[in-house]
């Protein structure tokens, strides 16, 4: 089954200032150049959702524009989902700095088995780290045309394969490969994981 990579960068980074979440500086490289080097170790196919192209140009990757402007992380994946040219999506934030591409990979490889495969750690289901198949597209339709966001909403209509929390340990700690860049004080947090203490 072919997987196309979607980055979600259609958010407004209101909690960051306005300055896109994406293109904060991490370890000597952008957050999304971060994302970009580790979908391509993986998936051959990428595409990026956003409402702001300029600013991503330089990626030199397909760019779409939301279907359904704001609404939400649902809308961005559908958009991403109906512009995919494999089977599936693999949608990921475009603040995750951390994302592993073993953990991508177990995600991915598990495509064909299910409608959505999905971690879920501490209870929550990581929807913005997760692979949707097209069959898919219907029901998220039907939720956004209702004005209903949520994106685990239609999970009752599809097949819903999750991830354990003890399969992602087994790659990576969940706490830093999920991790998502949305305020100052989470960017200084990231940094410190990333950049040596002064003097070192």
């Amino acid at each position: 089954m072919m997987v196309t990579g979607v980055i979600q960068a259609g958010g407004r980074s209101t909690r960051m200032g306005g300055e896109p979440k994406a293109l904060m500086e991490l370890g000597g490289k952008l957050i999304i150049e971060r994302i970009v080097e580790v979908l391509r170790s993986v998936l051959s196919d990428l595409l990026i959702v956003t409402n702001t192209p300029e600013l991503y140009a330089f990626l030199g990757l397909p760019m779409v524009p939301d279907v359904f402007p704001d609404h939400g992380s649902l809308g961005g994946i559908y958009t991403g989902l109906r512009a995919a040219k494999g089977e599936a999506a693999f949608t990921v934030a475009c603040d995750m700095p951390f994302l592993k591409p073993e953990v991508v990979r177990l995600v991915v490889s598990r495509a064909g088995e299910a409608d959505v495969v999905i971690p879920r750690v501490g209870g929550q289901y990581e929807t913005l780290h997760a692979l949707y198949a097209k069959r898919c597209l219907p029901h998220m339709e039907e939720m956004l045309r209702a004005k209903r966001f949520k994106v685990i909403g239609f999970f009752p209509k599809v097949k819903v394969l999750e991830i354990s929390e003890a399969e992602v340990a087994r790659l990576a700690d969940p706490a830093v490969c999920f991790m998502n860049v949305n305020t100052p004080d989470e960017l200084s947090r990231a940094r410190a994981l990333v950049e040596p203490p002064n003097g070192q």
